[in-house]
């Protein structure tokens, strides 16, 4: 289970002698539900919207699913969930005695999303900021995972209070980054790449969606966004490049039938691998 790391008591602490301490750090960490033990939480991040992180977090999940890792999502995007969506997923969550428990999709991967707790899907969510905050909190602490090998936040865009309430209430092992082959590449990764750098949330990767249209005649790759900054920038910051995903008219037929779990790409393959090698051992 994530547990908060052990400091100073909190009967020795003082504005003065718990400044900089790992207790001050970890001191705004909200508790997991009881009943849950998760290995790793990776977030899925980008510095705007409209890039695909929705689509990117449900594909790793799946990839790592079929691996035969225990897997959940937990949607953060408060105010534009997806996710249940992609998966086909109407039921509502339901409670009991210890808990919210998650729906499961076909191939039992947990998801939790407020979209699960409408009475419609379509109902927009006018909240104020600590409202969603805390809604984001209450889905790590009061929602029965059970035991996860995986658990994939899909943060909402930018840098803003719920992704700013996730780096600090939820103990992330990691980010991915999600961007697009625009002008903006830069922009966008070093937005969520600064602010992970200032919340020490490690950052695992990049991965660039809409990176291209394969010719379904010739196979001709085709940028039609322009030529990619991506390596550029990754070799500006220093962080890998897990993976880039085209646009593949199959697959979005397939989530707009939430249908997601049958996708075939193997695009994000080797993202997957990288994430999964550097927590395996963790695991054993």
């Amino acid at each position: 289970m994530k547990e908060k790391e052990k400091g100073c008591s909190d009967s020795e602490c003082t504005k003065e002698s718990c400044e900089g301490c790992e207790h001050s750090k970890q001191s705004m960490l909200e508790d997991l539900n009881q009943y849950s033990n998760i290995k790793n939480v990776i977030g899925v991040v980008s510095g705007k919207g409209g890039v695909g992180k929705s689509f990117v977090t449900a594909m790793i999940a799946v990839l790592m699913s079929r691996k035969g890792y225990k897997v959940g999502i937990l949607d953060a995007d408060i105010t534009g969930p997806s996710i249940p969506k992609m998966f086909g997923i109407t039921r509502k969550a339901m409670g009991n005695e210890l808990g919210i428990i998650p729906e499961s999709t076909a191939n039992n991967i947990k998801i939790m999303s407020v979209n699960l707790l409408l009475d419609k899907e379509d109902a927009p969510v006018i909240w104020r900021g600590p409202i969603l905050a805390n809604t984001v909190k209450q889905f790590w602490t009061e929602v029965v995972w059970e035991d996860l090998d995986y658990l994939f936040i899909d943060m909402p865009p930018g840098t803003g209070d719920v992704p700013l309430t996730v780096f600090q209430s939820i103990p992330l092992d990691g980010i991915v980054i999600v961007t697009s082959p625009q002008d903006l590449v830069s922009m966008i990764v070093k937005k969520a790449y600064n602010m992970a750098k200032m919340m020490n949330i490690p950052i695992l990767g990049l991965v660039e969606n809409m990176s291209y249209v394969k010719c379904p005649d010739c196979g001709k790759k085709i940028n039609i966004f322009g030529e990619s900054k991506l390596n550029d920038i990754s070799k500006e910051i220093g962080i890998d490049i897990l993976g880039r995903i085209p646009i593949d008219p199959v697959i979005a037929q397939l989530v707009d039938e939430g249908d997601f779990e049958r996708f075939s790409c193997d695009c994000l393959m080797e993202a997957a691998e990288k994430i999964n090698n550097k927590f395996a051992n963790e695991m054993v």
